[in-house]
Order: structure tokens, then sequence, then C-alpha cells
């Protein structure tokens, strides 16, 4: 009988174990696949994120994605640019201009690590609060959207603003951020880089702008397409006034 019944019952168990051994390798396969997967995106996210970040510190951005929306909102007009023309290096830059877009944008941008959370928490309060929309994006956010990124706002284009500002922030000096932010910001209509807009603007390079035009072309930064600096509206030229006086009292702890 115990030769019969242990005979009979292996072979009953048989087929329950096989099936528990299958379930449990099939498991694992699954968890090793899902790794695998979510290791080489990382690996390809780094690289498409990091790499470029790293030849930004050297290399000047040849084009940015915003120079393309416009040319493509414009109807592919001719006259759109579509790279970059006429960068300068910061030491060549104005320091009139370097104080007025960091009074107007920016004050404490060398005092953070690219996140102004004082900024952020007030700006969630107002926008809670109030049918306002404010911001609070620093030079260093600015920069790392309009040389990396997409215009929109979606949680997807802010999640990588945050990342590449973290980037820019570990990667290039404060010097960088600068140049690059004056170098590629919007500043009217088919108007890129702060040299740009001041030929445009006062027909001289913006090595010589003075407090007052330095002033007037940050003021309308916010919204350069409609703010105008040649017809400046009342509430620009209150701007203008408010960021003289910032920058009559602030510092620029670089030299350049």
């Amino acid at each position: 009988y115990n030769k019969f019944f242990s005979v009979g019952g292996g072979s009953a168990l048989m087929p329950r174990a096989k099936k528990k051994s299958n379930k449990k390798d099939i498991q694992a396969s699954i968890k090793i696949s899902f790794f695998k997967i979510f290791f080489d995106f990382l690996i390809v996210f780094l690289i498409f994120t990091v790499i470029p970040v790293l030849v930004y510190r050297l290399v000047d951005p040849p084009t940015t994605p915003l120079l393309w929306i416009r040319w493509v909102e414009s109807d592919h007009d001719k006259s759109r640019p579509t790279f970059l023309k006429h960068w300068v290096p910061l030491n060549q830059i104005s320091p009139n201009l370097v104080r007025a877009v960091i009074a107007a944008e920016d004050q404490k941008f060398f005092y953070h690590s690219g996140f102004d959370w004082q900024a952020v928490e007030a700006a969630i309060k107002i926008n809670l609060a109030t049918d306002k929309t404010v911001g609070a994006s620093t030079i260093s956010m600015q920069t790392a959207r309009n040389v990396f990124l997409w215009q929109d706002r979606n949680w997807l284009r802010k999640s990588l603003e945050v990342w590449f500002t973290f980037l820019i922030e570990n990667l290039w000096t404060k010097k960088r951020i600068l140049e690059v932010y004056l170098n590629v910001i919007e500043w009217g209509n088919g108007m890129f880089g702060c040299e740009h807009a001041s030929l445009k603007y006062y027909k001289h390079s913006s090595a010589t702008l003075s407090p007052v035009e330095s002033a007037l072309m940050a003021s309308v930064l916010p919204s350069p397409r409609i703010w105008s600096v040649l017809n400046p509206q009342p509430h620009v030229s209150d701007r203008q006034s408010k960021i003289l006086s910032v920058m009559s009292q602030s510092h620029i702890p670089i030299q350049y």
C-alpha cells in the first residue's frame, strides 16, 4: 500500500510543483525585463540630456527650439531667423544690461542654486487665491527652457525644466548661464539675443547700452512680442523706473 500510495501521490503532486515553478519563472522574467527597460531608458535619457548640457558649456548654441517654433508659426517666413547670428561674450555686454535683467527677472540669481523657493511659494499662494497666473522662473530656469525645451505650460515641460536647470547650475558657471541667457532670449518679433535687439532698437552694440536703455530692454522681457521698447506702454515705463531704482542698489558679484 505504501509503495502504491507513494507512486500515485508523487505523480499527482509533480504537475502542481511544475506550475508553481513556471509561474515564479515568468514573474522573475517580467521583473528582469522591467528593470532592463527602465535602465535602458535611464541611460538614453541621461545621454540625451547631460551631453548637450556639457557641449553647451563650451560651445555656443547655434539655435534653440523657440527659433524654430516662431519660424513655423510665421508660416516659414524667410525673414524669421532660425539660427543665432549675433552671439557676444559676456565681457562684451554692457554691465548695465546685466544689472537690468537681474533686477527685472531674478534678483537672487547669484545666491540660489537655480530655484527661488520663496518666489515659488508666493506664486503658488497668489495663483490659488486669485485669478492671476504668476510665475517664479529664475534666470537659470528661463535659460534651461529657452535652450533645451518648448514654451507650452504642462507638467512634462515643467519637470524637464527642473531637470535641465539642475544640470546647468551644476555643470555651468553663473557667468556661462548669464551669457547664454542674454544671447538666446526673445526680445521682440524675430529678435533673439541682446546684440540683435540692441542693434535693432538703438542702432548700436549691446556693449554700450546705457542704464536707461538697459532698463527699458529688460522691462519687456515678460512679454517681448507685445510689450514695446520703441513705443513703451505705461506699465512698461513704470517697470523701467522700478528696474532703474533696483539697479542703482544692486551689486554684481562677478568680474568680467
